[in-house]
């Protein structure tokens, strides 16, 4: 049997920061009179009675924590916040019911943005904050997760970075020192992101709101418009910018502070993600331009900003997208299982696997050409060890197969073709909206059926914890010993 003790004890710690996250809403809604401060302090104090209960009947030590240990942890803590941060959503003015507030609280903290609440523009403050909160709680939770954790549980070719986490970095040497200098990043990106959209003329709640969705990929906005609502062409160009400073590996950042700018400039995954931005974002203007859709200048505009938040799986729009015609519509799609760069805020594939994939494949053609030579393949110029190979080529196909299922399954709930496929294509890739008129990006999910919705939910943990992480928990053998 596993000692659950550690990871009961590790819960109760994440339930009793997710409490105190609570107060702020509260205190929101306090100052602008309206009655939901009352639902969030009754929240808190319940998330902080579990919380801090898990904590003082557990009291275990976290010197001999296993791997089994930590691939429970993963996945219950992700579920735990997930039901309790519900609870704001279920008894707020909105009336969600249980499904929806679960919807609404999974996609705001696996990051992936899309959304049933219907009138963002006339709800609570404090709810808006509160999801813009549990998308930004999420974010960072993904950083420390994918640079201490899963190296360690070795998903789906993300051993790769362990050695260059924790071995060959020499910034800050322990897991704990690199999870408080990423924290101390991130907080400084959202407090400065905040200042820019402030100055660019959004108000100061959405200006908030806004710099911790756009850090954390999230794409959770306070309007049914999204960032179109503003108009704004400033805004489009620094929220775009934020949202690639939330897509690059916040190690590099810790080395950035330290004044080694090398790192930034020499990782092949920044070059390979900022290469593949900038070329759906030229195709995509100039598609838009060749058509006369719109003058050069807006076409850029509007491209870069929607193309960089599918990508990225923030899920913003300034735009209907779906409109624009056929290639565009199919790029987007593609686009969606990308994702930025591993030990950042996004989800998706992520470019270094699609690096290894390419490398891999780039090997074996050299070794069907010259059946005498002997080719490996490489990454950031150092070879790469069979075991991620042949866990990047697992992840590869696990990816493949779970989207096709969860299509499938959601054609059996009765939705259509394009809302079936794009709405798993945009869950298990954490990007947030869909394509067509139901859930596209000038759409929602509200009218889709509750076993739709529950289906996403799943699709949506199994995106943010990387497939295996999740998976492996249906093994018999995890269980055994």
């Amino acid at each position: 049997m596993i000692e659950l003790r550690p990871v009961i004890f590790v819960i109760g710690i994440l339930l009793t920061v997710l409490a105190i996250a609570m107060v702020i809403p509260a205190i929101v809604d306090i100052a602008v009179g309206h009655p939901d401060w009352q639902v969030f302090l009754v929240a808190a104090f319940v998330t902080l009675f579990v919380g801090v209960s898990m904590m003082l009947t557990t009291r275990a030590s976290l010197r001999r924590f296993s791997i089994r240990q930590a691939f429970v942890m993963t996945n219950l803590a992700w579920l735990v916040i997930v039901i309790f941060g519900a609870l704001p959503f279920l008894f707020s003015e909105l009336e969600l019911n249980p499904v929806d507030a679960f919807f609404e609280a999974m996609s705001g903290v696996t990051t992936t943005g899309s959304t049933v609440i219907v009138g963002l523009d006339f709800a609570p403050p404090g709810i808006l904050l509160w999801r813009a909160i549990l998308q930004w709680l999420g974010g960072i939770g993904i950083i420390v997760m994918a640079v201490a954790i899963l190296p360690m549980l070795q998903v789906g070719g993300m051993q790769m970075f362990r050695v260059e986490a924790f071995d060959a970095d020499k910034v800050l040497p322990r897991a704990a020192q690199i999870a408080g200098g990423i924290a101390i990043v991130y907080v400084f990106l959202t407090a400065v992101s905040t200042l820019v959209l402030w100055s660019l003329g959004m108000s100061g709640f959405d200006a908030v709101a806004h710099a911790m969705t756009s850090i954390a990929t999230g794409g959770f906005s306070t309007y049914d418009a999204s960032v179109g609502h503003f108009d704004n062409a400033g805004i489009d160009w620094a929220i775009s910018v934020i949202m690639i400073l939330g897509s690059v590996p916040f190690v590099l950042y810790l080395r950035v502070v330290r004044g080694d700018l090398r790192p930034v400039f020499s990782d092949t995954q920044v070059r390979w993600f900022l290469a593949i931005v900038a070329i759906s974002v030229g195709l995509v203007a100039l598609w838009l331009y060749h058509f006369d859709l719109m003058d050069p200048l807006d076409a850029l505009r509007y491209s870069a900003f929607n193309v960089i938040s599918v990508m990225t799986g923030s899920g913003f729009a300034t735009a209907d997208y779906g409109r624009w015609g056929s290639f565009v519509v199919s790029l987007m799609f593609v686009l969606m299982f990308v994702g930025g760069c591993a030990g950042s805020t996004t989800c998706g594939i992520k470019i270094f696997r699609l690096q290894v994939l390419y490398a891999t494949a780039q090997a074996q053609i050299h070794r069907l050409t010259q059946p005498n030579g002997v080719f490996f393949p490489y990454y950031n110029r150092k070879p790469i060890p069979e075991s991620v190979a042949t866990s990047v080529m697992s992840f590869f196909f696990l990816f493949a197969t779970c989207f096709a299922l969860l299509a499938v399954g959601l054609g059996m709930t009765g939705l259509d073709f394009i809302t079936a496929v794009s709405g798993a294509a945009t869950a298990i890739s954490n990007v947030g909206p869909g394509l067509g008129d139901v859930i596209g990006p000038a759409g929602n999910f509200a009218t889709l059926p509750d076993s739709s919705k529950l289906l996403l939910c799943l699709g949506m943990l199994l995106g943010r914890l990387e497939l295996f992480t999740v998976l492996i928990l249906l093994a018999p053998s995890f269980w055994r010993g």
